[in-house]
């Protein structure tokens, strides 16, 4: 691939209580802090790839999150039409991970065979893993299925060269990242494996959790993905994912601008 970028379309005013499992047992203050909603482009010579492709506009408003900018209007800013987008990598199921499936009606969906089949089966329905999804979005993957444009991973998959999608599990039963090679670097999406580099640093997992256990091994395993020199470890929901990569896109328009983050320029001193 020739640039991965990182593509804020969504925010909102976030909790620690509310983010971090069983926070109150760090003995700490709670507070507030800006959450963002990303989703991801992998641009090559001949081909764009899409990692998830964000939440619904009604949807995200019904769940009080803000739209910043609709993700196809901000495909369109860098020259890229629902068309000319061959897969799209589904990280997992969630709500503000797939809202926008239908609008690419081509494209090869790809995703953990267990994350299809839990969402697919009778514990989907379950309100403590139902209440980060869509029913119509789930259903959508269902009828992506039926039309032979689904494709399942079981535990690694290389999709393209340079392009690896691995399984880890933790968040939802199939949460997968995605190593990107450029050129000398190795770009990790780590997507909700890791929402917020405080995960990682300071080992607290996330609220939403499948398996306590995997996700601390998706932590340890990120933990090595992203360390070393040429490697970049991106978060799912980091505002400091911002800071933290300063590549710009030209030609962008004023508001949009710094919407759009180049990846593949490095990580800030």
């Amino acid at each position: 691939m020739d640039e991965v970028l990182a593509v804020r379309y969504g925010t909102r005013t976030a909790r620690r209580s509310e983010s971090y499992l069983n926070f109150h047992v760090y003995g700490e203050a709670d507070a507030s802090f800006e959450m963002d909603y990303f989703f991801w482009v992998l641009r090559g010579p001949r081909e764009v790839v899409l990692v998830d492709c964000g939440f619904d506009s009604v949807v995200g408003e019904r769940r009080g999150r803000t739209t910043l900018i609709d993700p196809l209007e901000a495909l369109a800013h860098l020259g890229i039409a629902p068309a000319d987008v061959g897969r799209t990598v589904v990280s997992h199921a969630h709500y503000d991970h797939i809202g926008n499936l239908h609008r690419f009606p081509d494209a090869e969906i790809v995703i953990a065979r267990r994350e299809y089949e839990f969402w697919a089966g009778p514990m989907a329905e379950r309100l403590q893993f139902s209440h980060s999804t869509e029913r119509a979005e789930l259903d959508h993957l269902g009828a992506v299925a039926a039309q032979g444009r689904l494709t399942l991973v079981e535990k690694t998959l290389d999709l393209l060269p340079g392009v690896e999608l691995t399984v880890v599990g933790g968040h939802t039963p199939g949460q997968m990242v995605v190593q990107v090679a450029v050129g000398s670097e190795t770009v990790v999406l780590a997507a909700d494996a890791l929402h917020f580099y405080e995960e990682l640093e300071r080992d607290r997992p996330f609220f939403v959790v499948s398996d306590l256990v995997e996700m601390y091994r998706g932590l340890d395993l990120l933990n090595e993905m992203g360390t070393g020199p040429g490697r970049s470890l991106v978060a799912g929901h980091d505002a400091a994912v911002r800071s933290r990569f300063g590549g710009r896109v030209d030609g962008l328009p004023a508001g949009v601008d710094d919407l759009v983050v180049r990846i593949t320029e490095g990580v800030a001193a």
